[in-house]
């Protein structure tokens, strides 16, 4: 039958992840032998390519040597002026500023600010992002060098062929017809550096300070600590019990979270999609205003519902009960809970929504055939409904796993403040992205936070690739088509 094709002939998922870590030390020792082999043919490469610089014509050796003279040799004046000034430019840049940049990342400084005696002291943050600038411009210049080999290359190749050599303005319409797509990405790409790349370098190498405490209070050089900071979270110290208490945590809390706000939205879109239910339009509407009001004004007001002066403790009083602290310092699991029925209602609508629009794309061929074979309403579901809707899905649940596993705000609004017994600066319903918070922004650890951003990053990107490399999305593709 067809239904076969879908729901037949894979191991359980269980089984599956049982048999990729059996893999796990051939992979890796296939991976380091991998590497050997490329190390082993470098002397080949490095020797390839002393033959072909050796063999290469006059203009590209002298573009090798000097940026531009490669073109001026060819007669193309103006390119050649061009390459030149960026040489200049660079060297220019390197002899007043650059290289001394580049020396004082290594060094953060040697002279200690004393207010006193009127000594300014050198500035370590300072310095160290100047230095991130200089080694990034350093591997643009690198670039365009090689882009000028290659053009003058080029440029020789095409005159061999007995074509003239271009002038400046043909090149120039090069670059906005056959070269298009460099000219479009150069200013993209160059923002990208700045305001992505540089942030994100500049924070990797600031978690292997000393960057924070008394470091930040009292305007003390920063040192580099190499991985001393990564071994304090892991140590057995009241850092390190706190960093696995949360880490143990925010992973049930990513899963959880994921899968009750998956499958809500994935229910009532199935519930919203039975012939027997009237006005559709209207029910499917109320999930979608609850999603439209801003999510910090609903924290806000679950916050206020669960308060000790609240509406729920309230009516519990009215009916004979005894209030409850459903948020305070030792409400561990009702303020868990409380996370994910108010995370719960900020996702599951747009999961409603995802999931309505994809079961309209089903095919109702599939359960007729299912029905014939006599499979049940669960059966159908499990076997047909579910791995179709995770086949379209699985980018968007990743993204949502993603998206509760770094959840800043759920937290912060409902119970930011509070710090609990046997936590550093931190509370039992506090994620990682809290604690980095509290860490960095609170207490001046910078050094710290950045090394459980560099930890969350490992997590997050081992978790999805290897979801989405497991997940049918990835390897069966032709399933669905």
């Amino acid at each position: 039958m067809e239904t076969d094709n879908i729901y037949h002939g894979r191991p359980p998922f269980f089984k599956r992840v049982g048999q990729w870590f059996k893999a796990i030390p051939h992979r890796f020792n296939a991976y380091w032998r991998g590497v050997g082999k490329k190390f082993a043919g470098i002397p080949k490469k490095i020797a390839a390519r002393a033959h072909i610089t050796k063999t290469s014509p006059k203009p590209v050796k002298a573009s090798m040597f000097l940026m531009g003279l490669g073109q001026l040799m060819q007669k193309q004046i103006v390119k050649g002026i061009l390459f030149l000034l960026m040489f200049a430019a660079y060297v220019v840049y390197m002899a007043l500023a650059g290289g001394r940049a580049m020396y004082d990342f290594f060094s953060l400084g040697i002279i200690l600010a004393n207010p006193w005696l009127g000594i300014k002291g050198d500035n370590s943050v300072v310095m160290m992002l100047l230095g991130i600038l200089a080694f990034i411009l350093t591997g643009f210049y690198i670039a365009v060098h090689l882009a000028n080999i290659r053009d003058a290359r080029r440029t020789y190749e095409f005159v061999a062929r007995g074509n003239p050599t271009p002038n400046f303005k043909q090149s120039l319409g090069s670059m906005f017809d056959k070269y298009f797509y460099v000219t479009a990405l150069v200013l993209p790409v160059v923002g990208v550096f700045v305001f992505n790349i540089l942030p994100i370098i500049f924070m990797i190498f600031l978690a292997f300070t000393d960057y924070g405490g008394e470091v930040v209070t009292t305007g003390a050089l920063v040192s580099w600590v190499g991985f001393a900071n990564f071994k304090r979270l892991f140590s057995m110290s009241g850092l390190g019990s706190t960093f696995v208490k949360i880490l143990g945590w925010n992973l049930i809390w990513a899963v959880m979270s994921t899968a009750l706000n998956y499958f809500g939205g994935l229910g009532i879109a199935l519930l919203l999609n039975k012939k027997i239910v009237k006005a559709k339009k209207i029910w499917r509407a109320f999930p979608v205003l609850a999603y439209a009001v801003p999510g910090f004004i609903t924290l806000l007001a679950f916050k206020f519902m669960f308060s000790n002066q609240g509406p729920i403790n309230y009516y519990i009083e009215q009916w004979g009960g005894v209030g409850k602290l459903f948020l305070g310092v030792d409400s561990k699991w009702s303020a868990r809970l409380i996370g994910w029925i108010v995370n719960g209602w900020l996702s599951v609508p747009s999961s409603m929504l995802l999931a309505t629009g994809i079961l309209a794309n089903l095919n109702p061929d599939l359960y007729e055939a299912a029905k014939i074979d006599g499979a049940s309403v669960w059966t159908q579901f499990v076997k047909i409904t579910l791995p179709f809707v995770i086949f379209a899905t699985t980018p968007v649940l990743i993204g949502q796993f993603m998206g509760n596993f770094n959840n800043f705000g759920v937290f912060y609004f409902l119970r930011g403040g509070i710090y609990c017994d046997g936590y550093f600066l931190a509370s039992d319903t506090d994620l990682l992205i809290n604690w980095l918070y509290n860490l960095s922004i609170n207490k001046n650890y910078y050094s710290l936070g950045a090394a459980i951003s560099i930890i969350i990053f490992i997590i997050s990107a081992v978790i999805s690739l290897f979801v989405y490399v497991k997940s049918p999305s990835y390897s069966k593709e032709d399933m669905y088509r």
